[in-house]
């Protein structure tokens, strides 16, 4: 075997090791996220407990029923399954910081300091504010919408919703929301990465505010309460966003070599 051809069986089979190694402690970090949740979970079953979890859960709507009557349930095993669900997204969302930082500890060692720099804070940011609209959503959004919907059912109809259909429907509006409440993330990384300036997001402002309510329309019920309860607080964290760029250097301004 010539010189060449083992250098290029030697470089082959690092990079297959280099390869291994990836996934190995890809899989490492998966089962560190998966156990993370699973305990989370484990603790909120025993506390507060499952069905402490869903009550909380269906408060807002609870609240607009009228008085003795309660949400219903059709499957025969849908009143255990459905508690679980939303213990299970908990123990999710709690859990969210420890995923994020093992995929951060996957990730971090290909990036430039640069892009460290920008990573921690923008996952640490989007963390926050996802937490924030989904809590705008549950003290705010839901009292409004359920008791739109209740107002404006005939007398004819007994209003008790399914409780599966419920949680499908909070599930859908958190996540709503709580992507609405990124837009100040969205602007930050679209300036710090130098994909747009500022003076062009300015610009922009009009077709923003159109964009919020077409947005907002198709994500919401279809009542006007809601729709502007999505689109009002999208445009005011866009101005927000706007505001916060401002501090932020562009990369073209920022290139560091890799560490």
């Amino acid at each position: 075997m010539s010189q060449n051809q083992q250098e290029n069986t030697e470089l082959q089979g690092a990079k297959e090791e280099t390869l291994v190694s990836h996934l190995v402690e890809l899989r490492t970090r998966l089962l560190y996220a998966v156990v993370a949740v699973l305990v989370v979970f484990g603790i909120l079953c025993i506390y507060p407990g499952s069905k402490e979890l869903y009550d909380f859960l269906a408060k807002p709507m609870a609240s607009t029923l009228p008085a003795g009557d309660k949400m219903i349930a059709y499957g025969v095993i849908t009143p255990f399954l459905v508690p679980l669900k939303v213990t299970l997204l908990v123990a999710f969302v709690l859990a969210l910081p420890f995923v994020l930082y093992q995929a951060w500890a996957f990730i971090a060692p290909g990036l430039y300091k640069h892009e460290k720099r920008l990573v921690l804070p923008v996952v640490v940011s989007s963390y926050v504010l996802f937490l924030i609209g989904m809590a705008f959503c549950y003290f705010f959004v839901f009292q409004t919408v359920f008791h739109f919907i209740a107002t404006v059912s005939p007398e004819s109809i007994n209003f008790a919703p399914d409780i599966e259909a419920y949680l499908d429907f909070v599930m859908t509006m958190f996540m709503a929301f709580g992507l609405t409440f990124e837009v100040p993330v969205v602007v930050l990384v679209l300036v710090g990465t130098g994909m747009v300036s500022v003076e062009k997001l300015k610009g922009a402002r009009s077709y923003v505010i159109v964009g919020a309510f077409i947005i907002a329309a198709v994500l919401t019920p279809p009542d006007v309460i809601s729709q502007f309860m999505m689109a009002v607080p999208l445009i005011l964290l866009f101005e927000l966003g706007l505001v916060a760029a401002r501090f932020v250097k562009p990369k073209a301004q920022d290139t560091l070599p890799q560490e």
